[in-house]
């Protein structure tokens, strides 16, 4: 980050299951049998962002911290809300060892078990840092300082081998300004230019399965800074040396916006062979020009293939490292403000999808995700919400490409047209000024692959 922040904040979110009413059988049979267990044993993993984003083959998460996972709020948005999870702080070099080879995983531990338990995967930030170093570090000579980089990635990657996806091997090695050099460090000015691939190196022979990223910020689009990784990357690539993603931290204000290359920016580096990360996203600012930049930024990912998702630094506002920008998706209260709304619209929506804003009075929306696959069938959810203006009852198309076949409807009434199938409300029709609900649906493949296409909602 470009500042040192309380902790170097950053967190993320995942919904929490509503309970379902009003079940209503398309297929007696089916309902009875393994398709039905499975609604039901998913039924904690449902989550707006994080399915819609995996709908868009990505994943979407927050940064956590562990302190606030007590808070039920919190809590209960980020499992909502988020498939990924980063911890704050808490995996940090000063967080788990602080003093020399004696390691405690405590915290960062409460927050990958966590994690683990609601279904989300977890990014591992970082172990290779300028900053957060306990004080025995900077003083070591190099040949120990080599050994303590080592065992500390070693032993740290070992305590969590199989359970991260990606990790931030390096952190922030290069200058701000115009240089393109490398920052002053005590890794840079006793290992040299050659501690980043080290650290690589050692971290591909501990864990060959986790992603292996370098992770900075001032890089999302084409200047000196971005330019140097550049070149480090293109030259890892082409010695071979283990680097499989880039994370561009993204933090955008009024005086740093989204650049207008961040796209073509993403685009070079995944077209060194790399996966791109949008690791520790947070705009400041409100109302639709925050939600309008937001979208630029998930436009932005779902155009590059290799962007495999997005992080936002944290579950809401009031514990953002820049609280005062208001740089989240979720207020102080935990209130959805309209960047979610957009966020949302750009990951899944369909039909016309967003928060509703400038819609005339009736109208609304409808948002797919598919939230639980298996071999032979999938479960989709549909959010439908009201637009500007309150309504009494929704109805929306759902086209599933033969030959698979719709088994199991709830929280709506199907009918059927050749392969499509139209959902109405059944007790949810009456939804509030900008209020929604949701319906879902278990697809038997029967070998089938497409999506299912979710048509435009007709308020009534």
């Amino acid at each position: 980050m470009a500042q040192n922040p309380p902790g170097d904040g950053r967190a993320r979110p995942r919904p929490q299951a509503r309970t379902r009413r009003a079940l209503s059988l398309v297929t007696a049979g089916v309902l009875a049998a393994a398709g039905v267990v499975a609604l039901a044993g998913n039924a904690q993993a449902v989550g707006a962002l994080g399915d819609a984003a995996a709908a868009e083959g990505r994943y979407f998460g927050a940064a956590v911290a562990a302190n606030h996972l007590g808070e039920a709020a919190y809590a209960s948005t980020l499992d909502a809300q988020f498939d990924s999870v980063t911890p704050e702080n808490e995996m940090k070099w000063d967080a788990v060892e602080s003093s020399r080879n004696s390691f405690s995983f405590s915290a960062a531990d409460r927050i990958v078990s966590h994690a683990q338990s609601k279904g989300m995967k977890v990014r591992g930030h970082t172990l290779v840092w300028h900053s957060q170093l306990p004080g025995w570090v900077s003083p070591l000579a190099a040949t120990d300082l080599r050994s303590a980089m080592n065992n500390h990635i070693t032993q740290v990657m070992t305590h969590y081998k199989g359970k991260i996806h990606s990790w931030d091997v390096v952190n922030e090695a290069f200058q701000d300004g115009g240089s393109g050099a490398r920052r002053s460090s005590p890794f840079q000015d006793k290992l040299g230019n050659g501690f980043i691939e080290e650290a690589f190196r050692t971290a591909r022979t501990v864990d060959t399965g986790a992603k292996l990223c370098y992770n900075d910020y001032d890089t999302d689009g084409q200047n000196a800074k971005s330019n140097a990784v550049y070149e480090m990357v293109k030259d890892f690539k082409q010695r071979g040396v283990p680097i499989d993603c880039v994370g561009f931290q993204s933090h955008f204000n009024s005086n740093s916006p989204v650049p207008s290359d961040f796209r073509a920016n993403l685009q070079r580096f995944a077209d060194l062979g790399v996966d791109v990360q949008i690791t520790e996203l947070d705009i400041e600012g409100s109302g639709s020009a925050q939600a309008a930049n937001y979208t630029k930024v998930v436009d932005a990912c779902l155009a590059v293939t290799r962007c495999t998702g997005i992080t936002v630094w944290g579950v809401t506002d009031k514990y953002s490292w820049r609280s005062s920008g208001t740089p989240l998706l979720f207020d102080g209260d935990y209130g959805k403000k309209p960047a979610y709304d957009a966020v949302l619209a750009a990951l899944g929506g369909s039909g016309g999808g967003g928060d509703g804003g400038g819609e005339g009075g009736g109208a609304c929306t409808a948002t797919y995700a598919r939230t639980s696959a298996w071999n032979g069938g999938y479960n989709g959810q549909v959010t439908v919400r009201a637009g500007s203006s309150g309504i009494t009852g929704w109805a929306v198309p759902v086209t599933v490409a033969s030959p698979q076949k719709v088994s199991a409807v709830w929280n709506g009434t199907p009918t059927t047209a050749g392969e499509v199938m139209t959902v109405r409300h059944s007790w949810n029709g009456t939804l509030a000024a900008g209020a929604s609900t949701t319906f879902g649906f278990t697809v038997q493949t029967n070998g089938g692959t497409s999506a299912p296409v979710v048509g435009a909602c007709t308020a009534s």
